[in-house]
């Protein structure tokens, strides 16, 4: 897409990632997004930023009051896996005006090729493409906005976001390109761990997702102790013991989830899971980890529900988190327009 890069030296090492309010939050969202959050937090190397993506959300119809309902339990869920308001900037999308402006501009750089190369919109607009909102098209240059509005230069992102911050990267490069400067960091996409990607629990070649009709697919943040156990042993399998080497496992869809789920909670390897368990059947895995998904699980399920309960306290959350992080954007944000010539009030 653009032609040179840009390294974007001397920007402040700083993360950024959200999640989008359009469901509950699942397993999936644990293992692949919070769980990793909270470790880059707890590290201390960086400055954390975490985004309840509400602007994104409503690229599709959203009912005002789920999603109202929906924002303040995924602020819940964040805060019960263990990100610290106080340490991480977390707030949602649409109290920082910065990121619609800049995601504005940034529809101005970004080329209609480079999005009519972005497979996620396909796959969401579906035959009747027409109908889809301009909304649903155009985010990946509000992801970009999001991102760079920050200079954040780490994301956090699962496999399926890859192509997006590809295309924040690309953004980046072709605005320093085009204004002389070296202003944007050309950001780096952190995929790690053994469970980036978790899938469903009846299908191992799907991934776990909120719109599966089926409950058993996934397990739920706010799934019970109870809950979290039947499912895990409910969890689709096959008869074959499980091997004593992960290339074992190769054509094995569901026992190799349950195996990544395993070494995910456990903060192991799936070599290691496997190494353990070889030549036992899943009569003996299942227990085990059902066992230790209650054990991680449950105690957030538990707090996000005390959580929810207190809207007043979330609402002040997200409010003092959006205010830290205009703190921030704003004047990349001005700086931006001054790079453009755009001619701004004066500051009192």
């Amino acid at each position: 897409m653009a032609d040179a890069v840009h390294t974007g030296e001397g920007h402040q090492r700083r993360i950024f990632s959200g999640i989008q309010p359009s469901g509950g939050l699942t397993l999936g969202n644990y293992l692949g997004a919070l769980k990793r959050f909270v470790e880059l937090q707890e590290d201390g190397a960086a400055e954390t930023i975490y985004c309840v993506v509400d602007l994104h959300a409503i690229t599709v119809w959203q009912d005002p009051a789920a999603l109202t309902r929906a924002t303040r339990e995924m602020t819940a869920g964040f805060i019960a896996a263990g990100i610290d308001p106080a340490r991480s900037i977390l707030f949602n999308q649409s109290q920082v005006a910065a990121h619609a402006e800049l995601g504005w501009i940034f529809s101005c750089v970004a080329r209609i090729g480079w999005l009519n190369r972005m497979t996620q919109f396909k796959d969401k607009a579906g035959k009747n493409r027409e109908a889809a909102s301009v909304g649903l098209y155009a985010y990946p240059t509000l992801m970009a906005a999001d991102i760079l509005v920050y200079h954040a230069t780490h994301v956090p992102v699962g496999e399926d976001q890859k192509q997006h911050l590809e295309l924040t990267r690309d953004i980046a490069i072709k605005f320093n390109n085009d204004t002389g400067t070296e202003f944007f960091p050309v950001v780096e996409p952190v995929i790690e761990g053994a469970a980036t990607r978790v899938m469903s629990l009846r299908d191992g070649t799907k991934k776990m997702s909120k719109s599966d009709p089926s409950d058993m697919s996934r397990i739920n943040l706010t799934d019970d102790a109870d809950t979290i156990a039947q499912k895990i042993r409910k969890a689709r399998t096959d008869p074959d013991p499980l091997p004593e080497a992960l290339a074992g496992l190769d054509r094995r869809p569901e026992a190799r989830n349950l195996v990544n789920i395993y070494a995910a909670l456990a903060g192991s390897t799936p070599e290691a899971v496997v190494a353990e368990f070889a030549g036992q059947n899943f009569a003996a895995f299942k227990p085990r980890l059902a066992d230790l998904a209650v054990s991680v699980l449950a105690p957030i399920s538990t707090e996000m529900g005390r959580l929810v309960q207190e809207p007043g306290e979330i609402d002040r959350i997200l409010a003092r988190g959006a205010e830290r992080a205009a703190a921030l954007a704003n004047p990349i944000l001005d700086r931006t327009k001054d790079i453009l010539g755009m001619i701004r009030a004066p500051k009192p």
